[in-house]
């Protein structure tokens, strides 16, 4: 693992208490390994691309991770922002080779989002992390 890495995490903060949640789980696992990171947060999903660009283009971290949750309702709303949010996270890996996690919840309904979330059940945020993490010692590993 990279000594130390910095982390930008991302939050969309549409869902507070999802959104606290996924958090939780990311910070026990980034400060279980040491790494620091700083926090900010955006409107919605569509937004955690661009911000997460303007972070790399700062140079002041090693890693990212997005963070946010789009639940189903009863337009096509949820796939233009799912798939959207997903397309422009990955575009961000692929394209500009940022070690980058989508921790974006993709969920039919708020209790499955929250079950998900939570750390004391599936730790998604805890997961996330864990995915950045790796993606950084790739990095690091790759290019010494």
């Amino acid at each position: 693992m990279a000594d130390e890495p910095h982390i930008m995490i991302v939050e969309s903060r549409f869902y507070d208490d999802i959104a606290d949640l996924l958090l939780t789980g990311a910070v026990q696992a980034l400060e279980a390994v040491g790494a620091s990171y700083e926090r900010f947060d955006v409107s919605g999903a569509l937004e955690l691309p661009a911000a997460i660009k303007m972070g790399a283009q700062s140079g002041k971290f090693d890693g990212f991770i997005a963070l946010g949750c789009v639940i189903r309702g009863k337009t096509y709303h949820f796939e233009v922002v799912s798939n959207e949010s997903a397309r422009g996270i990955m575009d961000l890996g692929v394209h500009h080779g940022l070690a980058v996690a989508n921790g974006v919840l993709t969920c039919e309904n708020k209790e499955q989002a929250i079950v998900r979330a939570d750390p004391a059940q599936k730790n998604k945020g805890g997961s996330f992390a864990q995915a950045a993490l790796s993606l950084i010692n790739l990095n690091h590993n790759l290019n010494r």
